[in-house]
């Protein structure tokens, strides 16, 4: 056993060193390591049967091996020394052992560090409402999160309660009392940690993910009785997400759930993780402001119509990802190919940037403008 765990030591150690952000561990290839958005193997041995099995008996927490064993997938967060935490994710494929290690930074980044809309620290001080952050997995959810409850934490003398699964980054008391729940060691589900939360006296409550109708109705009651909270969601932009919201419940409740969603939501955070000119990883953001107008949009059935109103919202620091995107471009921060990827109107996108490539700004002062509200 002492061989394998100077093993995954030293994976872990290449993980850190390389700033990796990922190691997969799967039979039939050495380990792998996902690097600003690629994958590369680490040249050791091809790993057999065995060497996954002690590898995951290794670092697993017997909790852990017994809901492997019975649903064939498990997670957890682990500590590796002072370096780094990882949140891992162990699960059987054609019936052997495999694995996913993510690693999640030692250090909080500031919300500046991470390009998040400035208008964001000024959302941050109201005092009741759903702040969603929004995006694909890997896109930086758990970082924007955690650099805003440290903004939080460091500002306001709140109770802040977490909800997570597993935990990820370790707050500490700073100007607030900061509570860390781990779903499966301090409490069974998301939904029964909301409920109970209401009792402990939070200010501000992070639930890690908004994933069943019980977790989101849990949430929109907490945000309307007087609590910030913060979820994540795996939607893309802002629209989309409202949409996301709304169709999780049945078709009569609908009417009530837009009622109670355009009084309860501060602002929708959607983000895109992009692999940056010469190396590292850049964000690009979208920001819905919930103000009385889209408020009515929500509530009237119209989100539809959330798009353009977030364009013409930028004096309230409101950017739309394409914008975003386009400001990478611009500043030579991003490849054309990747903000492609990412456009949520790619035809609409491509049309501008080779509007800009011919020199031609179709309306020059509104992207500047836009661009500053952006970054």
């Amino acid at each position: 056993m002492a061989t394998e765990t100077v093993l995954i030591d030293k994976l872990l150690h290449a993980v850190v060193r390389q700033g990796a952000s990922d190691l997969h561990i799967t039979v039939g290839q050495p380990p792998v390591i996902r690097h600003d958005g690629h994958l590369v193997k680490l040249k050791t041995k091809v790993l057999e049967p065995a060497d996954t099995m002690s590898l995951m008996k290794s670092i697993a927490p017997d909790r852990c091996q017994q809901e492997l064993q019975a649903v064939g997938t498990s997670d957890f967060g682990m500590a590796f020394g002072d370096l780094a935490r990882f949140r891992v994710s162990i699960f059987k494929q054609r019936g052997n052992i495999a694995m996913v290690l993510r690693q999640i930074p030692a250090k909080l980044l500031t919300m500046e560090q991470l390009g998040l809309p400035p208008a964001c620290v000024r959302l941050l001080q109201r005092p009741r409402g759903l702040f969603l952050v929004t995006g694909p997995t890997g896109s930086g959810k758990s970082t924007s999160l955690a650099a805003m409850i440290n903004y939080i934490n460091e500002n306001f003398d709140h109770h802040i309660v977490t909800v997570e699964d597993p935990i990820e980054f370790y707050h500490f008391h700073k100007k607030s009392t900061i509570n860390q729940r781990e779903i499966g060691v301090d409490v069974p589900s998301f939904s029964e940690a909301l409920r109970r939360a209401l009792r402990q006296d939070p200010d501000v409550i992070l639930v890690g993910e908004l994933r069943d109708l019980p977790t989101i109705e849990a949430a929109i009651t907490a945000a309307e009785t007087g609590h910030i909270v913060f979820g994540t969601l795996h939607t893309t932009g802002a629209q989309g997400t409202v949409n996301r919201i709304i169709d999780v419940f049945p078709t009569n409740q609908q009417d009530q759930i837009r009622t109670q969603l355009s009084t309860s939501i501060i602002a929708v955070l959607s983000q895109a993780l992009l692999p940056k000119i010469g190396g590292g990883r850049i964000a690009a953001y979208e920001l819905l402001v919930c103000n009385s107008a889209i408020g009515n949009l929500i509530r009237e059935n119209k989100t539809f119509r959330i798009t353009s109103s977030i364009q013409t919202g930028a004096k309230q620091g409101m950017v739309l990802l394409d914008d975003s995107l386009f400001t990478l471009w611009r500043e030579q921060k991003c490849s054309k190919a990747d903000v492609m990827a990412k456009a949520q109107l790619p035809d609409e996108l491509a049309a501008r940037i080779a509007n800009a490539e011919r020199g031609m700004f179709d309306d020059e002062d509104d992207v500047k403008s836009n661009a500053k509200e952006a970054h």
